[in-house]
């Protein structure tokens, strides 16, 4: 069978198996009847592979790897298979909500890619009509991750039966801004490590596009979060955290024009961490989870400061060097997203009335924000490593062994060795012209003839350092240390 006829195939199972569901006319969820098996099932396979399989997949495709189509397949097929076991269950009972709406949505996406994908395969209409549906594919696979992000919320919410009825306000704003810090710590990882070169060529700095989001998100937050009648505190401690978004963004915007650095968004971070730590609730154990998600954004904040201000001196990263301290910033996003997701109202309820501390539950928090950082650090790492990026890193490793002198000898048999100490050498190589380099015996010999004092064979294949002592001694053993600074290999 042809690769072809197969993802043809999957592409009908997928269809067959999706089919309308009736809920047979639930109105309420009844609390009484257990979850079975087939609903865990569902669970457990559909969190597997939004949360890990199909970004995983959508790294591949990025990095142009040939894994790439035979894994978003069997995703797409495992997708159907657990939508299935939703459906077709004799536990608990649901009424439509969200969760079973956004299902269809994603039923006619996943098909749609599924489509768009065996057309890629074909190669057909390569000239007038793949230029325009390759851009459409690539943006479907971007958003995978955001889809299926928002379906496993929705369906944590729908298995509890939260966020309904008068707390959906409430229940979005912590979704929605938990989900927010974590986005943003998932930005600053790829900034990181795969962003450089981007930020350089575009002439922008970290906190321009930082800054940018915060000014948009505050004017958002300003107009949204009173919605008539009196206000309350919880009113205004939010309608002023939106202007303090804005207003801080606007200073960050001007600060970081012509690609500097700023201090902005990380005194904003921590302003809102301090802001939230003291958010008094009407449960202590809400008060406390509340607590250490400002002192998540509080310390985040700091170190994104120390970060900026004193390990880099105010520089971008170079390229390549990523320190481990740098990863502590988006790490503490990430554990304050998942603890502020934790603490709705309902949540906190359900907690206490299941006799758990908030000890206890700020640990499944933790837990759960280091596993979530592995899985980002773990893609954008993916990234760097498969497909057309791990062949030109294999190049660069070439490279770097010519510049280091571990390259292949000549027919002459001496080393093409360009030794590189970034360190301890680079203003002195700066001055030198490509005339320094690589000397053959003919050119040397008539440096010789000229000072009488060099014989050819001691100079083959060096790097002659301007008017610096032709009489110096060479440390044969450890050739990056010169007597004097003359000769150096």
């Amino acid at each position: 069978m042809s690769r072809t006829a197969i993802y043809a195939l999957a592409f009908i199972l997928c269809a067959n198996f999706a089919q309308a569901h009736s809920h047979h006319n639930v109105t309420e969820i009844d609390f009484t009847v257990p979850i079975d098996g087939k609903i865990y099932l569902h669970g457990a396979l559909q969190t597997f592979l939004w949360g890990i399989s199909f970004p995983i997949g959508m790294v591949l495709g990025l990095s142009k790897s040939k894994y790439h189509v035979p894994l978003q397949t069997i995703n797409t097929v495992l997708v159907f298979v657990g939508m299935y076991f939703g459906h077709h269950h004799g536990g608990r009972q649901y009424p439509e909500t969200v969760h079973g709406l956004m299902a269809k949505i994603i039923k006619w996406v996943l098909l749609s890619q599924a489509g768009i994908g065996i057309f890629l395969r074909l190669h057909i209409l390569e000239k007038n009509v793949r230029p325009w549906i390759v851009p459409i594919h690539s943006l479907i696979g971007k958003i995978f991750p955001i889809l299926g992000w928002t379906q496993m919320l929705f369906g944590v919410a729908t298995a509890l039966g939260f966020c309904r009825g008068g707390n959906l306000g409430q229940c979005a704003a912590h979704y929605i801004m938990g989900s927010a810090f974590i986005g943003y710590a998932a930005i600053m990882v790829i900034m990181l490590q795969v962003g450089g070169k981007w930020l350089a060529k575009t002439g922008r700095s970290q906190e321009m596009l930082d800054s940018s989001v915060i000014m948009v998100w505050g004017i958002i937050n300003t107009f949204t979060e009173h919605h008539g009648g009196p206000w309350s505190h919880k009113d205004m401690q939010h309608t002023m955290m939106g202007v303090l978004w804005w207003a801080g963004g606007l200073l960050g915007i001007f600060l970081s024009r012509n690609g500097k650095r700023s201090f902005v968004p990380a005194v904003i971070i921590i302003m809102t961490g301090w802001g939230m730590s003291a958010h008094e609730q009407a449960l202590m154990i809400s008060s406390k989870i509340h607590a250490l998600f400002g002192y998540a954004l509080i310390a985040a904040g700091t170190l994104r400061l120390i970060e900026v201000c004193f390990v880099l001196n105010d520089k971008p990263t170079p390229p390549g060097t990523v320190r481990i301290f740098q990863h502590l910033p988006p790490y503490l996003l990430t554990l304050g997203g998942t603890l502020f997701m934790s603490a709705t109202d309902e949540e906190m309820h359900n907690a206490d009335g299941l006799g758990i501390d908030h000890v206890t539950y700020a640990l499944f928090d933790f837990s759960l924000s280091f596993l979530l950082y592995l899985i980002i650090t773990f893609l954008v790492h993916l990234y760097s490593n498969s497909g057309k990026n791990a062949s030109s890193d294999h190049e660069g490793d070439d490279m770097n062994a010519e510049e280091i002198g571990y390259a292949k000898l000549n027919q002459n048999g001496n080393a093409v060795a360009n030794h590189k100490n970034q360190h301890f050498e680079e203003e002195e190589d700066d001055e030198d012209g490509p005339e320094a380099y690589e000397l053959t015996e003919h050119d040397v010999a008539n440096e010789a003839s000229g000072s009488g004092s060099r014989s050819s064979d001691d100079a083959s294949g060096r790097k002659i350092r301007g008017e610096r002592g032709h009489h110096d001694e060479i440390d044969w053993m450890n050739p990056g240390e010169t007597k004097s600074g003359g000769v150096r290999l």
